[in-house]
C-alpha cells in the first residue's frame, strides 16, 4: 500500500510503498475511511523544532482518523471486533501519538492502533465528521467543556473561529451558553449565525461590557491572550489552547484584582471524543469541511500553509 511519509524538515511528503500493518497483542488494524489535515502537519514539515517528535524516519503522518477495524489482536477480542466503526483518539498514554514517534498515522490506507485510541463511532456520525472530531473536535471540546466547564447560562468568549474555534463555540451554544466570538477573517465571521453566536467582532475585548465568565483562546497570538485577560469578568477563567505565538505579555492588574484563573489545555481524552460524538450524533454539530482525495494531501497542506482556508480538509478513502 502507498502512504504519504515525513522524511525531514523542509522536505515534501513522499508517497512510498509500505507494508500492510499487522495487529500485535493489544492492537487492532483500522482501515482508514477519512483522515483530517491539520495546521500542525504544516508545522511538522516546516519547523525543525518538531523533529524531536520523529525519532524514526520515514513516518506516515496523519493524526485525525476514522475507519473500520479489519483485524483484532490478542487481548482485545472481548472489546472490539472486525467491522466496528471507530474514531481514533491520537494520543497514547505515554504521550506518543498516531502519526508521530513510533506510530504510523492515517495518511496511508491502514494503521495500527491500541485500545487507548479506540472510540466507537455512532452509525449516525459519518466518517468525515468522525475524523475531524479526533483532533480539531477533541481538542476544542476538551478545552471548552472539560477544562472550561461551559454550561447553560454561562457567558462564553471564543477567540478564533477556525477549525477548533468553530467546534468549541458551537458546542457551548448547543449546551445553552451565551457565546461571543472574536475572528479577524471577515468570511469566517459570516458563520456567526450558523455557529449560534450572540455577537462577533475582530477582537474579544469588544465584549468587555458583557462580563464573560469564560474565554477560550483557540488562536494564541499573544495579543489575543492579553485581550482575554482584560475582558474577563471577576473570577473568570481563560483557557489557552492556541499556539500561534508561544509567549504573551499580560496585564497582571486584572489578573490579580479580578482573581482570574488561567488554564492550559492540550488535546483531550477518549471520554471527550465520545462526548463530541454525542453532539454530532444529534445533528446539531456540522462544522465546514472540504473533501479531498488521498493523492491531494500534499496540496491541501500547501493551502493550509498559505492561509485563508475555511473548514477542515478531510481526505476520503474509497
Amino acid at each position: 500500500m502507498k502512504a504519504w511519509q515525513f522524511t525531514g524538515t523542509d522536505k515534501p511528503l513522499e508517497l512510498n510503498e509500505v507494508p500492510e500493518p499487522k495487529a500485535g497483542p493489544g492492537q487492532v488494524v483500522v482501515e482508514v475511511k477519512a483522515a483530517g489535515i491539520c495546521h500542525s502537519d504544516v508545522s511538522a514539515l516546516d519547523d525543525p523544532g518538531w523533529m524531536a517528535l520523529f525519532p524514526v524516519l520515514p513516518r506516515t503522518m496523519g493524526h485525525e482518523n476514522a475507519g473500520v477495524i479489519t483485524e483484532v489482536g490478542d487481548g482485545l477480542e472481548d472489546k472490539w471486533k472486525v467491522g466496528d466503526r471507530v474514531g481514533l483518539s491520537p494520543v497514547m498514554p505515554d504521550g506518543d501519538a498516531l502519526g508521530y514517534g513510533q506510530w504510523d498515522g492515517g495518511f496511508g490506507p491502514k494503521l495500527v492502533a491500541t485500545d487507548a485510541n479506540l472510540v466507537a463511532l455512532p452509525d449516525e456520525v459519518p466518517f468525515d465528521l468522525g475524523a475531524m472530531a479526533t483532533d480539531a473536535g477533541l481538542t476544542a471540546y476538551h478545552a471548552m467543556m472539560s477544562a472550561g466547564g461551559a454550561k447553560e447560562g454561562m457567558k462564553v468568549g471564543v477567540i478564533g473561529l477556525g477549525g477548533l474555534g468553530y467546534i468549541g463555540a458551537r458546542s457551548a451554544a448547543i449546551v445553552g451558553a451565551e457565546v461571543y466570538g472574536a475572528e479577524i477573517n471577515p468570511e469566517t465571521q459570516k458563520l456567526a449565525e450558523e455557529i449560534g453566536l450572540t455577537d462577533v467582532a475582530d477582537s474579544i475585548d469588544a465584549f468587555k461590557d458583557k462580563e464573560l465568565d469564560l474565554i477560550v483562546d483557540y488562536a494564541g497570538f499573544g495579543t489575543t491572550t492579553s485581550a482575554a485577560v482584560e475582558t474577563l469578568a471577576e473570577f473568570g477563567t481563560l483557557v489557552q489552547v492556541g499556539m500561534g505565538r508561544l509567549e504573551s505579555t499580560i496585564n497582571t492588574y486584572p489578573l490579580i484584582t479580578k482573581q482570574l484563573t488561567i488554564k492550559g489545555s492540550k488535546s483531550g481524552t477518549q471520554e471527550d471524543l465520545a462526548g463530541i460524538y454525542e453532539l454530532m450524533k444529534s445533528g446539531q454539530l456540522n462544522p465546514p469541511m472540504n473533501h479531498i482525495r488521498h493523492e491531494d494531501i500534499p496540496e491541501a497542506i500547501d493551502r493550509l500553509r498559505a492561509g485563508g482556508v475555511i473548514g477542515r480538509y478531510i481526505a476520503m478513502y474509497e
